[in-house]
């Protein structure tokens, strides 16, 4: 598995990987009709340029096929992390988590991650040490989602298996 910086070719394929994601592996917590509000069948390809292009984004990728994504901002804030259907359960989201953090920590002293997970993620976001902040309930397209507010404090322990390392390491483009 290789992680790099988001390119601007990457948009189509990382979309894919979203909408994969919501829709096969979050079958389980969310019914069809919120899956589909959350990630419609025809994704606007201009909002999500400009809201990657307003982000930091590494993709981890593996022989040219996408595994997954993470979006952060410069304060801490995790804002999108998927796996494609075949990068789940791999080790994929560990390796972006972590690399996001490094770089949030070397480049910008942060201590502190937060993000909104969903009931997919929740338990992914709490084996690495974040904590339930808040409930919340959101509307996607008229139909309401439940998601938490998470949060950690500290440094994020860099270790992991092989498969879960960086055949590369991924250096933000600086936006601020």
């Amino acid at each position: 598995m290789k992680l790099r910086l988001y390119q601007d070719t990457d948009l189509a394929g990382l979309v894919d990987v979203f909408t994969a994601s919501v829709h096969a592996l979050a079958e389980p917590h969310y019914a069809a009709e919120q899956r589909h509000a959350w990630a419609p069948d025809r994704p606007d390809l201009e909002a999500w340029r400009s809201r990657l292009g307003a982000l930091h984004t590494i993709v981890a990728e593996e022989n040219a096929a996408y595994l997954g994504f993470v979006s952060y901002e410069s304060n801490g804030h995790i804002d999108l992390l998927y796996t494609s259907p075949r990068g789940a359960r791999r080790g994929v989201a560990s390796a972006l988590l972590r690399e996001a953090a490094a770089q949030l920590s070397s480049t910008w002293a942060v201590t502190e991650l937060f993000t909104e997970a969903s009931l997919v993620a929740v338990s992914f976001f709490a084996r690495h040490g974040f904590e339930i902040t808040e409930e919340q309930h959101v509307i996607r397209h008229g139909v309401g989602l439940k998601r938490f507010a998470m949060r950690r404090r500290g440094p994020m322990p860099q270790h992991g298996s092989a498969a879960d390392s960086p055949s590369t390491s991924a250096r933000p483009r600086h936006r601020d």
